[in-house]
């Protein structure tokens, strides 16, 4: 899909498996950003490629026309088809450092950050050729280039990218989503950065990674919502806490509480864990 006159969108459906037999249905979007040269934007899940290249042929190019991945963070649905599109098309690699650990050593972010089905949404190692850090360039031709802005919460190294001619925003996963499942470290960094977010000047279309296209005041609500998400959350685990001591029982808790479904148990976990570090900390979260 054509966002606007240098960047396109391909939203890629997958499943997360849950107990019982079920799953649970997600999907993320990826981005591709054209001037003499073009720069994807992340690589979604193993087996995003066709999906990708299909992408890249609608807009008009070809695969070695593709000099450069970006990946906004480390997680599987963000670099789980990156080898495969090096292999494809020849490009570099590109991630703020504090994510190269997972991205060329996916086994280690197994460990660390274990969630179900991992070994079938990544398809391999991918090394991390360029460093990105806030306020780099990443040069597409013709004088143009994305900003990055080090947007951190998500993930330590999360990163979005500002088009300023065309006023675009990819804010990969640094925003959470109302009604969906909230997936991010630390709530604090988190809520930061969305105001890092609604402080840059020029946005006009917001593309998110999880969420529809915003454009106009879509994208402060967008902002707006992201921010309440965290701290409903948060004020969720602040009453477990009163009642519960182990982080399993905290995460069933706050599951029940905000009406999320009971098979985003192993994928929000992690999210509590963040909230508990802070509310021991004594940090509000606003």
């Amino acid at each position: 899909m054509r966002v606007s006159e240098s960047v396109h969108s391909v939203k890629i459906p997958f499943r997360l498996p849950a107990g019982g037999g079920g799953h649970i249905e997600r999907s993320v979007n990826a981005f591709l950003v054209t001037g003499r040269e073009a720069c994807l934007v992340d690589a979604g899940v193993a087996a995003s490629t066709g999906s990708l290249l299909a992408m890249v042929r609608g807009a008009g190019r070809e695969s070695d026309e593709v000099s450069v991945l970006v990946l906004t963070h480390s997680h599987p649905d963000h670099m789980g088809g990156a080898m495969s599109i090096r292999e494809v098309t020849g490009c570099i690699v590109a991630a703020h450092p504090a994510e190269v650990a997972w991205i060329e050593d996916p086994s280690l972010q197994a460990r660390e950050r274990p969630i179900p089905g991992f070994s079938t949404l990544v398809g391999g190692p991918v090394r991390v050729d360029r460093l990105l850090g806030d306020d780099d360039r990443i040069g597409i031709g013709e004088g143009r280039s994305l900003s990055v802005i080090h947007t951190p919460g998500h993930s330590p190294g999360s990163i979005s990218l500002f088009l300023k001619g065309e006023g675009v925003l990819i804010s990969g996963d640094a925003i959470p989503v109302k009604g969906e499942v909230p997936v991010y470290d630390d709530p604090v960094a988190s809520v930061r950065s969305i105001g890092k977010l609604e402080e840059f000047p020029g946005v006009k279309i917001l593309l998110s990674s999880w969420d529809s296209q915003k454009t106009g005041r879509g994208i402060g609500r967008a902002l707006a919502d992201g921010r309440e998400v965290i701290r409903t959350l948060h004020g969720s685990v602040v009453r477990a806490t009163g009642m519960e001591r182990n982080l399993e029982a905290i995460t069933r808790f706050v599951v029940k509480d905000l009406g999320l479904p009971e098979a985003a148990l192993p994928v929000i976990s992690r999210t509590v864990a963040g909230h508990i570090r802070r509310a021991e900390q004594g940090v509000k979260v606003l």
